[in-house]
């Protein structure tokens, strides 16, 4: 009954209020709980002033993307309203001139207004929560009638420096509840099986503090119907089998050990897919201009204080000490050591663009609860680059790295768009420089024609970036490849060049990565792929069967020569089918059955991972199909 009464709000909030109330249960507020309650009333009152002044309701005229126009007051008229008055159905977030925007967040200005639904992908996101976006409408709506509701709209900035949010949270402006009821955690239970969501729940602990805050972690999905919430467990179920931990352990791949937490152990097959595709990159960098750096992996703290990271990353380092009191710390990213490669000598601008490619191994201190498989590791490398060029260079470097993410993208299959991340709140910089930076940007991404949206204040805080997201077999997205500039560095290391007019002037800088994360990306072609590597990349590539006599060291010893991975399966106990049933399962994308007949003739009898028989071949003929299937880098399982 509680349930239904929950769920039928909308018609009756009285009951559902009434609902509540008969399992009010109080509790001693905590000291952490009581803190931060005092900081939300006073940014309220803030607020609220602020409102008071500015509260003079000006007028204004809202868009909308059917080319209908609305009337509204700014700081009055939200996009809710603007849904209800015309008659828009299913809304569960707005942008507001591209950027997200929540339906009860009042309108400020002038603007073009959409309303979007869960048909959207930014619909299906915000009926996850927490999530990078805005919180559920339609959960909005509901609390506010339940719980009283209160709420406040703030810069992200601004709860970072009070420890109110936590980092990892997107998006300039963040929107802070307040739930009055004593009894939120009852309360939240029945709406969320109300909405067919399944609820985790976790403690807080702030920042600064030891004891219980006495709030908790509320993680759920919302679904609109039964429907939407089959697919949805049909696709998580999916996930679970391709899950990339499973298959390193399948196939023998990698491992962890709490010796070294967070850091990967490749085996041997393992390897073979990180060096190939560290390789495939290589030889894309000869192709496009780039050369190797090798840079030392510990540096004293005098680096990072002078480029900033100390200040503002110092507690994602690990440190050591030496010499008494000398610090040191790993490197978390290759800029800085690229910095003072740059400014060893005097550079000229005939040398200019300088593209240097580094592979050096990097370490974050990510912490222990935020560590998964391949996902998120604390040593790893990156296919890490950094272009010097002039202001007048620039616009080609990103559409040539741009390019290159593209050709890279489309050997492994994958469908990508781009975002452009714009000027943050804070930033460092003069106003001018992050508008022409921007409009470069936008020029380069228009000029390489593929599918691209503005992502208005997510840029890094020293300059405006594209994040490229991808799209893998089962429809998930991941964000791997970026194009940063960065106004800051060659300032902070007074970086320079002699222009051909003789003055010196200041270079700038391209942080870019097209793999990202290997150990990451690795991760996501495991799941991509099913562990159904192609032949290219697979570290089981050929699995040869003797069947009788002395066939063994046939076909084998060409192969391997050739530099293919092949394995010799000599169980004498095991019949052939049930070898290749074992090929098969282990993913091995052929399996060569030699007897003296193959032998005598200078053929292989094939067959596929996938069960196809293709015959006997001869093997000379067959060398050269794999190697050129192998080489082209193909994603086809036959020749």
């Amino acid at each position: 009954m509680a349930v239904r009464q929950l769920f039928t709000l909308g018609i009756c909030p009285s009951a559902a209020r009434a609902t509540l109330l008969a399992h009010r249960r109080y509790s001693k507020v905590s000291p952490a709980l009581s803190e931060r309650l005092q900081v939300f009333e006073s940014l309220r009152e803030k607020r609220c002033s602020k409102e008071r002044v500015e509260a003079s309701e000006k007028p204004l005229i809202i868009q909308l993307a059917d080319g209908r126009t609305v009337k509204g007051k700014a700081g009055v008229t939200t996009p809710l309203f603007v849904a209800q008055s015309v008659r828009v159905k299913g809304a569960l977030v707005s942008k507001v001139n591209g950027e997200l925007w929540e339906l009860g967040r009042p309108l400020e200005a002038d603007c073009e207004l959409q309303l979007l639904g869960f048909d959207t992908l930014e619909g299906k996101k915000v009926t996850s929560f927490p999530c990078s976006s805005q919180f559920c409408q339609m959960w909005i709506l509901t609390f506010e009638m339940v719980f009283f509701f209160i709420y406040l709209f703030l810069p992200k900035d601004t709860l970072l420096r009070l420890q109110l949010v936590e980092q990892q949270m997107n998006g300039p402006y963040i929107t802070v509840y307040r739930y009055l009821t004593p009894s939120f955690s009852f309360a939240i239970s029945l709406f969320l099986c109300s909405l067919s969501v399944t609820p985790q729940l976790s403690s807080v602990t702030l920042a600064n503090h030891t004891e219980s805050s006495g709030l908790m972690r509320l993680l759920g999905v919302a679904f609109p119907g039964e429907k939407d919430k089959d697919e949805w467990e049909k696709e998580q179920e999916a996930a679970r089998r391709r899950d990339h931990r499973r298959i390193g352990t399948d196939q023998e791949l990698f491992f962890f050990n709490d010796v070294s937490p967070g850091s990967c152990f490749f085996l041997p097959k393992g390897a073979h897919i990180y060096n190939t595709l560290t390789d495939f990159i290589k030889s894309e960098y000869r192709r496009r201009g780039f050369t190797e750096v090798v840079t030392p992996t510990l540096y004293s703290t005098a680096l990072w204080q002078r480029s900033g990271h100390w200040d503002h990353y110092s507690e994602n380092m690990f440190t050591v000490t030496s010499e008494g009191s000398q610090t040191y710390a790993l490197k978390p990213m290759n800029c800085p050591a690229h910095c003072l490669m740059f400014e060893h000598r005097v550079r000229s601008w005939r040398e200019l663009p300088v593209r240097w490619a580094d592979f050096g191994a990097l370490h974050r201190n990510e912490l222990s609860g935020a560590l998964g498989g391949l996902t998120r590791v604390r040593r790893f490398c990156q296919d890490d680059a950094h272009i010097f060029c002039t202001p007048g260079q620039l616009e080609e470097e990103i559409v040539a790295c741009l390019d290159f993410v593209r050709s890279v993208y489309r050997v492994f299959g994958f469908s990508f768009h781009c975002l452009l991340s714009t000027r943050p709140t804070p930033c460092l910089g003069e106003p001018e420089q992050w508008d022409n930076a921007e409009q470069q940007l936008e020029r380069s991404l228009q000029q390489f024609g593929e599918r691209w949206e503005l992502n208005p204040g997510d840029g890094a805080f020293y300059g405006p970036k594209i994040d490229i997201q991808i799209k893998d077999a089962i429809g998930r997205q991941h964000q791997c490849a970026t194009i940063q500039l960065d106004f800051q560095l060659p300032i902070r290391f007074d970086l320079q060049y002699v222009g051909q007019d003789g003055q010196l002037h200041r270079p700038v800088m391209i942080h870019r990565a097209v793999l990202g994360s290997l150990e990451r990306m690795i991760a996501i072609l495991a799941e991509n792929f099913g562990g159904k590597w192609p032949l290219w990349l697979s570290p089981a590539q050929i699995m040869v069967i003797p069947v009788g006599g002395n066939s063994e060291s046939y076909a084998k010893q060409q192969f391997h020569e050739a530099g293919f991975m092949v394995d010799l399966n000599e169980d004498q106990g095991a019949t052939l089918n049930k070898k290749i049933r074992s090929a098969q399962l282990a993913q091995y994308n052929y399996i060569f059955v030699v007897g003296d007949k193959e032998s005598e003739s200078g053929t292989v009898n094939v067959r596929s991972r996938g069960g196809k028989q293709l015959g006997r071949r001869p093997t000379e003929e067959l060398l050269t199909s794999l190697t050129q299937l192998r080489d082209s880098r193909s994603n086809e399982n036959e020749f």
